[in-house]
């Protein structure tokens, strides 16, 4: 079956996944790192999260059939993980914790979980339960563009936007995001009970 590109649904996959990776609400985050004199590398960090990303777009599939789990299921599962990110934006309170063994700052925590993370791995296969995968490919690559661009431009782009700026972003973002689980949850739970 031939992929159609569509408009549309790319900026709607754009939508999500720039508000799941949120890397404007991130900025603080690598300003901190780079006042403890942190390596912060823009272009290994962007590469490498593309990398992940799109290797568990394509292989992820795989990874769910050797657990027996369809992709409606992990939809309904990812909507979840996006519900409970959403209310980390909203309401300002710390639902998942990282506390991983790696310390250098590119790999963790800038690619893994801040760009490529659970929210961001779940979000790519909640979405081919209802896009076509070339629009979630170029929404994919235009993130990470952006990514790219803030994490080299931080100190300018937090100039711009202030402290306030990044907090109503980061808020905006949540609402979207709550609204998008939502959907993303009734779409698909209604596709697992009407197949029962």
């Amino acid at each position: 079956m031939l992929e159609t590109f569509s408009f549309l649904e790319m900026i709607s996959a754009f939508i999500v996944l720039f508000a799941v990776i949120d890397i404007i609400g991130s900025i603080p985050i690598i300003i901190s790192l780079k006042q403890k004199g942190k390596d912060v590398n823009a272009t290994k960090a962007t590469l490498i999260s593309f990398a992940l990303l799109i290797g568990f777009f394509y292989g992820g599939d795989l990874m769910l059939k050797l657990f027996n789990v369809d992709i409606g299921s992990f939809a309904v599962a990812g909507a979840v993980v996006i519900f409970l990110m959403s209310l980390e934006m909203i309401l300002d309170i710390e639902i998942f914790k990282n506390q991983g063994p790696i310390k250098s700052a590119t790999l963790v925590p800038l690619v893994f979980p801040l760009v490529a993370g659970a929210g961001a791995f779940t979000t790519l296969l909640s979405l081919r339960a209802q896009y076509q995968s070339i629009n979630i490919i170029i929404a994919l690559i235009l993130n990470m563009g952006w990514v790219y661009f803030v994490i080299r431009m931080t100190d300018k782009v937090e100039k711009v936007l202030g402290t306030g700026g990044i907090y109503l972003v980061r808020k905006f973002f949540g609402i979207i995001l709550l609204a998008i689980s939502v959907k993303l949850f009734a779409t698909n739970i209604k596709m697992l009970l009407g197949g029962m």
